[in-house]
């Protein structure tokens, strides 16, 4: 009798990426993100041909440059969605992703597989990022096409009144995004340890963007001066140095500094978290 033939188990074989991608792009949750960072340039766009005209104020406001061109209009939807409503959409996957499977009680089977431990979280963790990314690029894209179709191709013009060509400028808006996703990483690391420590994921979303807001307002405090460099969120807006000419680097290099030591922190404690933890659900 000719026994079967068994495939040895191989635990990098387990959970491919290509598998948790089609999960989570599969879940409505996603869906919704995506269909809102597309919708967003759309309303913005909207409520700008529905604002009345107000009176000369004499200075410049990214609110009146925005209709001037298609990349000004992006530069006000980045800077209008960078400090909550991108700060979510990270939060979202990162926090939802592990939490979510022990609210559906299926975090242990997915162990039992058997997927070791540290993979199951680098693949989870891998995917959130990869849609994290693509929703921060996702944003200046619709928005530049929104703003292109409505207010042309003209050139970027700044409060300080530097003007950049729409191809270069297309670029540093770009830039810009890819900035915003090295910056977030802290809170994508922050969420990832709240979902292993966690089975309800409103909980690690939450407390990421908890965090997110208490340090903006930290930030504010003039009074704690040099302190406030520490804050997590202290180089929010530091991407738009590249609407500068000559661009200015030292905001941008000291906040990814800053996010990827917060991120590098956080994430060993997620995988340490993760190792030691009981999974009962």
């Amino acid at each position: 009798m000719t026994r079967p033939v068994t495939t040895p188990y191989r635990p990098e074989r387990t959970l491919p990426l290509r598998v948790e991608l089609e999960r989570q792009l599969r879940r409505r949750r996603t869906q919704v993100v995506f269909g809102l960072v597309v919708l967003l340039p759309v309303l913005l766009w909207v409520a700008f041909q529905l604002a009345p005209d107000g009176p000369p104020t004499g200075s410049l406001t990214l609110v009146d440059l925005a209709t001037r061109s298609g990349l000004n209009f992006t530069v006000f939807a980045m800077f209008a969605s960078s400090s909550f409503l991108l700060v979510v959409v990270v939060a979202l996957f990162f926090g939802d992703t592990v939490a979510a499977e022990a609210s559906w009680s299926s975090l242990r089977y997915l162990l039992a597989a058997p997927v070791p431990r540290a993979r199951l979280l680098r693949q989870k963790a891998v995917v959130a990022a990869l849609l994290s990314l693509a929703a921060l690029l996702l944003l200046p894209i619709v928005s530049l096409t929104v703003g292109t179709l409505a207010y042309g191709a003209g050139d970027m013009v700044s409060p300080t009144g530097v003007s950049l060509d729409y191809g270069p400028g297309a670029v540093r808006v770009l830039s810009g995004a890819l900035y915003l996703a090295v910056h977030l990483s802290w809170v994508a690391a922050l969420a990832l340890l709240l979902s292993v420590s966690t089975d309800a994921p409103l909980g690690a979303v939450g407390g990421a963007v908890m965090a997110s807001i208490v340090s903006q307002i930290l930030d504010q405090i003039t009074a704690l001066e040099g302190l406030r460099d520490y804050l997590p969120t202290h180089f929010d807006d530091a991407w738009s140095g590249l609407l500068g000419d000559p661009v200015d680097w030292g905001g941008m290099t000291r906040g990814a500094l800053s996010a990827s030591i917060y991120a590098l922190v956080l994430g060993a404690a997620a995988i340490w978290r993760f190792q030691h933890k009981d999974i009962t659900s």
